[in-house]
């Protein structure tokens, strides 16, 4: 399975925050679309950063709540890893687990096009795994 499929079901709507937005905007942003992390982005297209709900709890407990008027910049993860949507999902899932990363902007031709968390993956994972047995019930059962 490839990127691709996991975008075609869960679209490629992907919010995004400017680098200069406050982490309270942030924050607005992350309930309003009831997601955990947001890309960073000036323009909407390219990547500057990430920040995530956790990058605003480990700088809250270092900042107190004067953070929360501080830009986004400021926490945000700069170094991204990224993925094309022709990347293959495991191998996508094992970059996620071994670097401790739950989500991923994806890109074409330098620009996002579509974000891919660690649900969407192991979701994925579950479908596969699903279909698998569903084959191996049919092939068993239709056995002389």
């Amino acid at each position: 399975m490839r990127i691709r499929d996991i975008l075609r079901r869960k679209g490629n709507a992907v919010a995004t925050v400017r680098p200069d937005a406050t982490v309270r905007e942030l924050l607005a942003t992350l309930a309003e679309h009831n997601i955990g992390a947001a890309v960073v982005s000036p323009d909407g297209a390219t990547i500057a950063g990430i920040a995530s709900e956790r990058d605003v709890v480990r700088h809250l407990h270092e900042h107190g709540a004067r953070l929360l008027d501080r830009p986004v910049a400021d926490i945000m993860t700069a170094e991204v890893r990224t993925c094309e949507p022709s990347a293959d999902v495991h191998d996508l899932r094992m970059t996620m687990t071994e670097h401790r990363i739950r989500h991923i902007p994806v890109v074409v031709d330098g620009r996002l096009a579509g974000l891919v968390s660690i649900g969407d993956v192991v979701k994925s994972a579950i479908g596969e795994l699903e279909s698998e047995r569903e084959h191996l019930v049919d092939y068993i059962q239709r056995a002389p």
